[in-house]
């Protein structure tokens, strides 16, 4: 974990995450795949209903990979633009009250499918919590599509202990912000207002 007062730049960012060595910080690697409830840890699931059709599934992909489902207004994935690919780095940064907060995770599995693309990422050592998260768009087979996200984390360090109730605010900020970078980047396709009763209602933190 590092902190900064400036914006980091890529190469700021890539020597951080040349430094940031060693495995996983939790052993539960992998169980988002399943959605399970993860003792010990606060579990997570959101979804939110894009659209309809191939052209929405398609451009929610592309976004996905390109990391637009990050608000980029205060969080944000680096250096550049990182593949999304098993075991690839990468550095997240977080601005709140001047401050930039980097840290460092890892993509742990994709999921490329037909219908379902994604994939999920966990913190490294040099992250200030510890867990993993998944981003999974679907295309269902009522032709409705859904982006959804999938997590389990705790805090690393004490003072996003000592911070807690700020930091589970963050997380709920970042999903309902992650949900609007989603649905705007698939504006221009063919978005049904009721597609959320379709499979229930939008789930929250």
């Amino acid at each position: 974990m590092k902190l900064t007062l400036s914006q980091p730049t890529d190469t700021t960012l890539a020597a951080f995450l040349e430094s940031a060595t060693g495995p996983l910080s939790y052993p539960e690697v992998g169980a988002t795949r399943n959605a399970a409830h993860i003792p010990g840890y606060d579990n997570d699931h959101n979804e939110v209903c894009l659209g309809e059709g191939a052209e929405v599934f398609k451009s929610a992909c592309d976004a996905l990979t390109r990391w637009e489902h990050f608000p980029t207004h205060w969080v944000k994935i680096g250096p550049g633009t990182p593949p999304i690919r098993e075991g690839q780095k990468v550095a997240m940064q977080a601005r709140a009250f001047g401050l930039t907060w980097i840290s460092a995770a890892q993509i742990v599995y994709t999921v490329e499918e037909p219908r379902r693309f994604g994939f999920a990422y966990g913190t490294l050592d040099a992250h200030v919590e510890c867990g993993e998260e998944r981003f999974l768009i679907e295309w269902l087979p009522d032709n409705t599509v859904w982006y959804s996200l999938t997590a389990f984390s705790r805090p690393r360090r004490w003072f996003i202990r000592l911070g807690y109730p700020l930091a589970r605010h963050l997380q709920k900020r970042f999903v309902h912000n992650s949900f609007a970078a989603l649905k705007n980047r698939v504006k221009s396709g063919h978005v049904e207002e009721d597609c959320d009763d379709r499979r229930g209602k939008r789930r929250f933190l």
